[in-house]
């Protein structure tokens, strides 16, 4: 595994230079879309961190520029009493992926791992029963043909609190703040003891975790992408050239003056 590195000493990305390099990776993502389509392959990513890690940007980018019925993104509700009553990874395994397709989880089962444990949504006989039991249905899930790759986001604190503040303070960002959020800032220590017990015990070598340093927004967008993309053996398919057909004059009217009487949007801008 890769050393960790922190970029906090590095220059800041200019945003030129990051845009090109995210349209050469995303132009690499649709050539693994195109392949993934062709040899039927499932795949599936899975991310994880604190609240204000970077995980929606990150996802952003990466299906940004593809099919959303290749790249499907799962990103679940609270449970339902029905759900509750369910096996705990029951109302997940319904969204993973069919041949020809990679499913996004934005949070996943590991929630128990994380806000569950923490914030005592779950019993620490359910926590302990997780942790256990995790590895072994990751095991069968890869045994049976489906590439799980699974991300950690990490952001510092430094980093968390400014993100949280400009939350507050910007009415674009206030939806990003729900009850569960504010307390991850004061139990920040026992978000970091959930996290090591969830690495310990799920970090396994059919299945292994991947630490992504998410301080530096950008770099970790273009990181992730970079990384996801040497995991998958993918090839370029060649596409079968289109051609834009001509339009056809048969049965011709002035299609315009037919939509005259209808509402239209006001152009203000």
């Amino acid at each position: 595994m890769a050393k960790r590195q922190n970029n906090d000493q590095k220059p800041k990305l200019k945003r030129k230079q990051y845009e090109k390099e995210l349209r050469r990776l995303q132009a690499e993502l649709c050539h693994l879309q195109e392949w993934v389509k062709a040899k039927g392959r499932r795949i599936m990513l899975v991310f994880e961190g604190r609240d204000g890690a970077g995980k929606g940007g990150t996802i952003k980018a990466i299906t940004e520029r593809v099919s959303p019925r290749v790249f499907r993104v799962v990103a679940l509700p609270a449970p339902t009493d029905r759900e509750k009553s369910q096996l705990y990874i029951q109302r997940y395994m319904e969204h993973f992926p069919a041949a020809g397709e990679i499913i996004i989880f934005d949070r996943s089962w590991y929630n128990r791992a994380g806000v569950e444990y923490v914030m005592g949504f779950c019993s620490k006989a359910e926590h302990r029963d997780f942790l256990e039991l995790c590895p072994q249905i990751e095991k069968v899930v890869v045994d049976q043909g489906v590439q799980l790759i699974k991300y950690w986001l990490e952001v510092s604190n430094a980093e968390q609190k400014r993100r949280f503040e400009a939350r507050i303070t910007d009415p674009l960002r206030q939806w990003k703040l729900s009850p569960t959020d504010l307390p991850s800032r004061s139990r920040w220590y026992d978000y970091s003891h959930g996290r090591d017990m969830m690495l310990k015990a799920t970090d396994t070598k059919a299945a292994p975790w991947y630490i992504l340093r998410s301080d530096d927004k950008k770099r970790a967008r273009l990181n992730c992408i970079s990384h996801l993309l040497k995991l998958i053996p993918y090839k370029k398919v060649k596409r079968q050239k289109v051609k834009l057909l001509k339009r056809k004059n048969k049965g011709a009217y002035d299609d315009q003056a037919t939509l005259k009487a209808r509402n239209f949007v006001p152009e203000k801008y």
